[in-house]
C-alpha cells in the first residue's frame, strides 16, 4: 500500500468552500479510481488555509499513471483546483512500521 500526501494551500477566505469541495471530489471522483483504498483530510489549526490530504493507493502506478494520466484527474482538478493558492506539494510514502 502506498500513501500519497498532498500539502495544499488554499485561497484565504475559501477554506469552508474548499473543505466541502475536496470531500465531494474524493467521494464522487477519486474514489472511482483503480487502486484507491481510502483517504483522510486534515485542516491545519495554526494555518487555516493549509490542508493535508492523505490517499491510500494499492500501488504507486494506480495514482501516478491510472489516476493522474486518466480522465478522472481532470474531473478532480475541476472540483478542487480553483481553490489552490499554489500548486500542492505531492509525495508518496511506503509504510515502514505501525502500532497495533
Amino acid at each position: 500500500m502506498i500513501l500519497e500526501i498532498a500539502d495544499i494551500s488554499v485561497v484565504a477566505g475559501k477554506e469552508n468552500e474548499f473543505a466541502e469541495a475536496i470531500i465531494r471530489g474524493l467521494e464522487t471522483v477519486a474514489s472511482k479510481a483503480q487502486g484507491f483504498r481510502g483517504y483522510k483530510v486534515n485542516k491545519c489549526m495554526e494555518t487555516p488555509t493549509r490542508f493535508v490530504l492523505m490517499i491510500y493507493w494499492a500501488t504507486l502506478e494506480d495514482h501516478t499513471v491510472g489516476f493522474r494520466q486518466g480522465p478522472l484527474f481532470a474531473e478532480w482538478r475541476a472540483i478542487v483546483g480553483p481553490f489552490f493558492a499554489k500548486p500542492p506539494l505531492v509525495e508518496h510514502f511506503e509504510l515502514l512500521a505501525k502500532s497495533a
